[in-house]
């Protein structure tokens, strides 16, 4: 009854979170039928190209133990197992093509519903499924009665599809026994073709519907309930703060470490509150004037302030303090480009070194 109130209460579709996490642990939707169809479809293949040609190498083998059975002799136990050798080989020349085809069609079936996966709870054991009871629960719960719909579905249909072919070849049936027995074993094997193939098509369109069920209930049983929805939601939230607030510690360190450095500089360019661009150039150093820190708004005056309290020279250019903010990376040297603008304003205050600080409009 909770399981029912349970289910009723899932109301909301699965997030792509809750149905990644349901195919990592290996709760994947799964088609019956598909495997049963690529069993068919290597049946088919294997009565087409491989066993004539093996059926035809085993049948001479038999014929020759059939047609001679006094040139086998059995007098010692070596002469037994050489007839068994014999017979072993035979078959296994005949049925290993055919159960590898086999094979490799099941893993295909399996890994084109789902790709493989390595999950270790899946393999350990449960003891759950060896309850009677929940087998019972299993077995005649809804569930159950609609695997027991569809497998019913299905034989009828198959059922229904093997007669037809059947009743469409009745007459060359019956006519089989006035024939040569010689041509028996090639009308049998395109009988059987004729009907794999027909079962083939059936088994194809159920195969496809069932696979379309499988995953509608798989989405189904993935639904969450509102409380579920919810506490995502905020864990989804969550780690969405948290990495906002960790940018924001990075960010406020390197603005910290960044304003540490403006009394290291040289000159400020500024717009007039708007930009700062702090930079430093020293001609015994050598290289280009690199900009130590630059900022707009609440920052820019930061810097005038650091600046003014250490005497920086500031010179107000806006069109070059907008440029350089936008151009040129903290702790970068300035490119080509601004060269001739910015010596200038080392001439300047070179010329006017005695009167700084002071702020300069250019």
């Amino acid at each position: 009854m909770s399981d029912e109130q349970d289910s009723d209460s899932k109301t909301e579709e699965a997030t792509e979170k809750k149905l990644h996490d349901a195919i990592e642990r290996g709760v994947v939707p799964v088609s019956r039928e598909v495997p049963i169809l690529a069993s068919l479809t290597g049946i088919l293949i294997a009565a087409i190209y491989v066993m004539p040609s093996r059926g035809e190498r085993l049948a001479a083998t038999l014929a020759r133990f059939l047609d001679d059975p006094a040139g086998w002799r059995l007098e010692r136990a070596d002469d037994v197992v050489a007839l068994g050798e014999t017979m072993v080989f035979a078959a296994a020349d005949f049925l290993l093509p055919v159960l590898a085809l086999l094979m490799i069609c099941g893993v295909v079936a399996s890994v084109a519903q789902n790709p493989p996966r390595v999950v270790p709870d899946r393999i350990i054991p449960d003891l759950s499924r060896i309850s009677l009871m929940a087998g019972l629960a299993r077995v005649f719960g809804l569930r159950g009665w609609t695997e027991f719909a569809k497998s019913l579905a299905k034989l009828v249909a198959v059922g229904i599809v093997v007669a037809m072919v059947l009743g469409g070849q009745r007459y060359l049936i019956v006519n089989a026994m006035f024939l040569d027995i010689g041509d028996l074993p090639q009308r049998i094997a395109q009988l059987c073709v004729a009907v794999v193939a027909a079962v083939l098509v059936a088994t194809l369109t159920l195969a496809a519907a069932d696979l379309a069920w499988a995953r509608f209930h798989w989405r189904r049983d993935q639904r969450m309930t509102r409380y579920e929805l919810k506490e995502e939601i905020k864990q989804t939230e969550g780690d969405r703060l948290l990495k906002a607030r960790q940018r924001s510690i990075r960010l406020d360190r390197a603005r910290k470490r960044m304003l540490a450095a403006v009394p290291k500089a040289t000159m400020v360019v500024a717009n007039p509150t708007h930009y700062a661009v702090a930079m430093r150039y020293v001609r015994a150093e050598g290289g280009a004037p690199v900009v130590l820190a630059k900022g707009v708004d609440l920052i820019a005056l930061k810097i005038r302030e650091i600046a003014t309290q250490h005497e920086i020279p500031i010179v107000e250019d806006k069109p070059l303090a907008r440029a350089l903010y936008d151009a040129v990376p903290v702790d970068s040297a300035i490119p080509p480009e601004f060269y001739r603008a910015v010596a200038e304003i080392v001439h300047l205050i070179q010329d006017k070194k005695s009167s700084w600080p002071l702020v300069r409009n250019r």
